[in-house]
């Protein structure tokens, strides 16, 4: 079954930025959204959006580091509409603000939390009723992030490199029971998240923008999902380089402003 054909899509981090525009993008009349978010007020905004295009939404304000709740309201949501698609969509940003900043323990197990354990928390459940069906597609939003670190962001681009090596280890065995999985791998994206990121950013995207290309791409199946090309280009050739001239080019792009001594 394509992405076109997907009568059930859950969108966790519905409530705003990209999975907001997700969510817009997928509503359609017979298509049934079940979207979450921590943010109720927000939450029930979208979800009335996308009643207005014609969807059936089930909204639920969970924080995807419940692993129990967020199980839980999956479960009872594919049993009233068998999942075609998930889309693993909630994350945070993290980056160091200044020469003095630092991700302690808790800053980096926050972000690790939402953007890692969070998106499993979702993925997980819904492979379990696929397997069971023998069809379906997860899509797990990741960031082009994850193809190289960043001094600036560092949690950040840890949880988002796991979430590549998650869907590059799992999807052959997936794919034995029909289960599809994609990387979506964005580079800038005009959103709140985008806002904190202190550095340049080049080849930024709307999330409208952003939210038409997944979908279509979802529609192909494509196991890996990552634009602007030239960014996405960029940063794999980078990959190919020695660490210390990488680290030095990246450094000039995202400079951290140094300590005084």
């Amino acid at each position: 079954m394509s992405a076109d054909e997907s009568r059930a899509v859950v969108i966790t981090g519905g409530s705003a930025g990209l999975g907001r525009a997700l969510a817009l993008s997928y509503s359609a009349p017979g298509i049934t959204l079940g979207l979450i978010g921590r943010n109720a007020e927000r939450l029930q905004t979208v979800a009335a959006e996308c009643r207005a295009r014609g969807a059936e939404v089930v909204s639920g304000c969970l924080d995807v580091r419940d692993a129990a709740a967020l199980q839980a309201w999956i479960f009872d949501f594919d049993a009233q509409h068998p999942i075609d698609l998930l889309i693993a969509n909630a994350g945070v940003a993290s980056t160091l603000r200044s020469s003095d900043d630092w991700e302690g323990i808790g800053r980096t197990a926050e972000v690790v939390d939402i953007n890692l354990y969070g998106a499993l928390h979702a993925v997980l459940p819904a492979i379990e009723r696929m397997r069971d069906r023998r069809r379906g597609q997860i899509a797990i939003v990741s960031s082009l992030a994850g193809l190289r670190g960043m001094a600036i962001s560092p949690a950040y681009c840890v949880s988002k490199a796991a979430l590549v090596a998650y869907c590059d280890s799992v999807r052959p065995v997936l794919a034995r029971d029909r289960i599809g999985i994609s990387v979506v791998m964005p580079g800038f994206v005009r959103t709140s998240m985008s806002d904190v990121f202190p550095g340049n950013k080049p080849f930024m995207w709307s999330a409208e923008k952003a939210a038409s290309f997944i979908k279509k791409r979802l529609t192909r199946r494509h196991v890996e999902i990552a634009f602007p090309f030239s960014l996405t280009l960029g940063l794999k050739l980078l990959r190919l380089l020695p660490a210390t001239l990488a680290d030095a080019i990246l450094g000039r792009l995202f400079q951290i402003p140094r300590r005084n001594m």
